[in-house]
């Protein structure tokens, strides 16, 4: 058992080449099944919200479906919060060079 009590979750997918026209469920479960999608989700480096309410209307829908309506606004804040984290990471790296050594001109 893991540190989190994982009741639900569920993985989405959205691609802009996709004929879906919002993100599609592309797992879902809960108890253990939820804590496998978490662990694959993690060791393959993709980010994981952690919303259980969320997470537990995603479990009603049908793995290939489509979200509602009702939950795009939902899915926006959450891909924006990890547009803005991914942000913040990449201006949080060092760009400098290492400084050039006078005597190797």
């Amino acid at each position: 058992m893991s540190q989190f009590d994982h009741n639900h979750a569920a993985a989405l997918k959205y691609s802009l080449d996709s004929p879906h026209s919002a993100p599609v469920v592309v797992a879902s479960g809960s108890g253990y099944i939820a804590e496998k999608i978490i662990e694959v989700a993690q060791d393959s480096n993709v980010p994981v919200y952690h919303d259980d309410s969320l997470a537990s209307l995603l479990t009603q829908l049908e793995v290939g479906s489509e979200i509602p309506p009702e939950l795009y606004q939902a899915i926006v804040d959450i891909y924006i919060y990890f547009l803005n984290y991914s942000i913040k990471k990449t201006e949080k790296r060092d760009f400098t060079t290492p400084e050039t050594n006078e005597n190797t001109k």
